[in-house]
């Protein structure tokens, strides 16, 4: 069937319908689009069988709705209205919330039924929320509608037999933090505005900044609304009867500037930040503790398993840097297997262009950031000694999907997807891609990959051999089966054997072109971007951080080496 996917953004949702609706043999073409006539002008041109909004900020103009069925994706149950709904579900601490697919009327998610699904509301941030149990419960429900549309005779439910609530916006007045509340509502309030809008607040030194994100500390007291300590470029602030840590600050916007940029809390701090002890960031800090550790080490059943999660996939120089002193901690231990990553949410996405956009000289930090992902992307591929499995439980792109497919194993959570390509910020790309991505997929797929820089589902990955294994697990079960699996892995007789194989192939690879002229042939690329001031890299940039409109970069031609 054709079906057309209009969105306001390239969403991680929207990616995600895209890739699936494909593998299920759909023909899918997606548009980004914001205003009526842009409406028309994408159903005129690709005459739909189905119009599917999964992610439409915009209503559906009526000469476009009467003519053509046009489903909603609304993350909100039966009977909910409202832009806001998910912050709602959060802000008031509700246990279960759905997803709803309607059908586009003369008001805005009044439509009738096709499907809908409830899901449970887990205690982490709305992002990652959206992109798990949100973006599971939307493909479940919208799956069974389009079977029902696609039957002929489904006739969609009327919406009056269901409690109607229309909510509101969910206001800053609203979501205001009071420091001299309990820790609990704090961290409530955080979780339900973490990517966006954010909590806007004046107590902070240098404010008002917007807040984004929030972790309990269970140690740490001090006068509440007051920074007692940083962490890994996080600031602990005191609250009514204990203290949250904040991972990243943003400025408001002001009048005739561009939006500002979400970066590490103490890097937007910079001078503003108090004379405070700077606590050690120790990555064997225990599971059980109530503080913030972005780059953890555990160790089960002869396995390592170095954790990380930094918002939104993105890995600064000082990220990078962390996670591999954790890797090297790791490989220094006697086990046979190590499992990067295994949490929820983004794997990577690569290096950080908050941070870098906000430097004083945005192409040093590049080039800096860049070396400092090399040396984590080289430290696995030169691992021989052990197996490496990347445990993917939500998205990667760029060079976080180089990151992964570094290692000897990739796990995908069933919904992940893939962005293996650098092409839409401009880049020609790192982290050792002319030897990873050919030497999984083949050189013509590798280029192919690189010239298409669409997102790929883990289906279609598998086939072509970037992933090894998926993962059906809900978000917050695929750390518990990861840590099965690679205890079932690391007893496996044909480990050691395999582990042996790797060295060898290893050996062969290095004698043939070594890692290092790889790392240098790309590099050496990458510099010439990066200190180029007409490149369009500091454009795209620019405009993704500060969500503005950009022009794509035509293809080009960024091939392997031929001795690949």
């Amino acid at each position: 069937m054709r079906i057309l996917l209009l969105a306001s953004a390239f969403n991680s949702l929207t990616q995600r319908v895209q890739v699936e609706l494909r593998d299920r043999g759909h023909t899918v073409a997606t548009e980004v689009v914001h205003a009526d006539h842009e409406v028309r002008d994408a159903v005129g041109r690709h005459r739909p069988e189905l119009v599917v909004a999964p992610m439409l900020k915009t209503a559906v103009p009526e000469d476009v709705w009467t003519r053509h069925t046009c489903l909603i994706v609304h993350p909100g149950p039966p009977g909910d209205r409202g832009p806001s709904s998910l912050d709602w579900a959060i802000h008031e601490d509700r246990d279960t919330w759905g997803v709803t697919v309607l059908q586009a009327d003369g008001e805005m998610d009044a439509g009738a039924i096709w499907a809908s699904t409830s899901f449970p509301v887990a205690c982490v941030g709305k992002s990652d929320l959206y992109r798990g149990e949100v973006s599971d419960a939307a493909m479940d429900a919208l799956t069974l509608a389009i079977e029902r549309f696609e039957s002929g005779t489904y006739r969609p439910s009327p919406q009056k037999g269901h409690t109607v609530h229309v909510r509101p916006v969910l206001r800053q007045d609203v979501r205001r933090i009071d420091w001299a509340s309990g820790t609990d509502g704090i961290l409530r309030a955080l979780r339900a505005a973490d990517s966006q809008p954010g909590v806007l607040d004046d107590r902070l030194p240098g404010g008002p900044w917007y807040l984004h994100g929030g972790h309990a500390e269970d140690r740490l007291r001090g006068v509440p609304g007051e920074v007692v300590a940083t962490r890994a470029e996080a600031v602990c602030v005191a609250t009514g009867d204990g203290a949250v840590w904040i991972p990243q600050l943003r400025r408001p916007r002001r009048t005739g500037e561009p939006a500002s940029v979400k970066l590490p809390a103490t890097v937007a701090l910079g001078s503003s930040l108090p004379d405070v002890p700077e606590l050690y960031a120790d990555p064997e800090t225990p599971a059980a503790r109530r503080t913030f550790a972005d780059v953890r080490y555990e160790e089960h059943d002869d396995v390592g398993f170095v954790r990380f999660s930094f918002p939104g996939g993105a890995m600064s120089t000082a990220q990078c840097r962390r996670v591999l002193s954790a890797y090297r901690h790791a490989c220094r231990r006697p086990t046979r297997v190590v499992v990067l990553g295994g949490s929820r949410d983004f794997f990577s996405n690569g290096i950080h262009l908050g941070v870098i956009e906000a430097a004083s000289d945005p192409a040093r930090e590049s080039w800096a950031n860049i070396q400092a992902m090399n040396d984590l992307v080289g430290a696995v591929l030169a691992t021989t000694d052990r197996l490496v499995v990347a445990a993917l439980g939500g998205n990667a792109a760029a060079g976080g999907a180089m990151l992964a497919i570094a290692a000897d194993d990739v796990w995908c959570r069933s919904g992940t997807v893939l962005n293996p390509h650098y092409r839409l910020m401009g880049l020609p790309g790192s982290e050792y891609w002319t030897y990873s991505l050919p030497r999984r997929v083949g050189p013509d797929q590798a280029e192919a990959l690189m010239r298409a820089a669409e997102p790929v589902g883990v289906s279609a990955a598998q086939r072509m051999g970037l992933v090894d294994r998926i993962v059906t697990a809900s978000p917050s079960d695929f750390g518990r089966r990861v840590t099965e699996m690679a205890a079932e892995l690391a007893a496996d007789p044909e480990t050691h054997q395999r582990i042996t194989d790797k060295k060898r192939v290893r050996a062969r690879d290095e004698a043939a072109k070594p890692l290092a002229a790889y790392r240098h042939e790309e590099l050496a690329r990458m510099r010439r971007t990066f200190f180029d001031p007409g490149a369009p890299y500091h454009a795209l940039r620019a405009a993704f951080v500060r969500k503005q409109p950009s022009r794509p970069v035509a293809p080009s031609t960024w091939a392997p080496s031929p001795t690949i």
